[in-house]
């Protein structure tokens, strides 16, 4: 939107919004040079502000408690699994997942973000704990078929885990209609798998 346009919206409506604002904000500083139709139109805003006639939606503060509680009990969870195993699990798609599971607790006021905190913890809670921990779930079972597919060493086993892995994502290729096909010596591949 152009900044005429801006300050044509902002006149009719009464007010300037914080992304009106931002846009004008956006276009003076990329802008290497405005026009005179932009400074007479940043002119006339600049007169409805001091006027009275524009008047500045004030920014507001969004705050959503589910965040903080999901990421606090993520992170007890995640602390609990990693002291006990060798697992190392992320607590960012640990949330993402359990966030999108459950439902947003928006407050603008610390008086509303703490009745928000008390709702969730009394009627939420067991939703809460439910979500995250089918989160980490998901993600261990991730990682274990990361290992089975990529932790064997064996040379006949990485044979097997590559055909395995095109068959399963290469079933209507044909090898024959755009090359000829050459037999593979897989003996020199086993000796070098058997390297490591």
């Amino acid at each position: 939107m152009s900044i005429e346009k801006i300050v044509e919206q902002a006149l009719q409506d009464g007010y300037l919004t914080p992304s009106m604002e931002a846009e004008v904000g956006r276009i003076c500083n990329t802008a290497s040079e405005l026009s005179i139709e932009e400074y007479m139109a940043l002119d006339r805003l600049m007169g409805a502000l001091l006027t009275g006639e524009v008047v500045v939606l004030p920014r507001k503060q969004f705050i959503n408690v589910m965040e903080e509680l999901v990421l606090s009990e993520a992170i007890a969870r995640v602390a609990e699994i990693e002291e006990n195993s060798e697992q190392s699990l992320d607590v960012g798609d640990i949330a993402a997942y359990a966030l999108n599971r459950l439902p947003p607790l928006y407050a603008t006021t610390e008086e509303g973000a703490q009745y928000q905190r008390s709702r969730a913890k009394e009627e939420l809670q067991v939703l809460i704990a439910n979500q995250v921990k089918e989160a980490i779930e998901r993600n261990l079972n991730r990682a274990a078929q990361n290992q089975t597919v990529l932790g064997k060493s064996t040379g006949e086993a990485v044979l097997s885990q590559v055909s395995s892995l095109l068959q399963t994502y290469a079933q209507n290729y044909d090898p024959t209609s755009n090359m000829t096909s050459k037999p593979i010596n897989t003996s020199s591949v086993h000796e070098i798998g058997q390297d490591y």
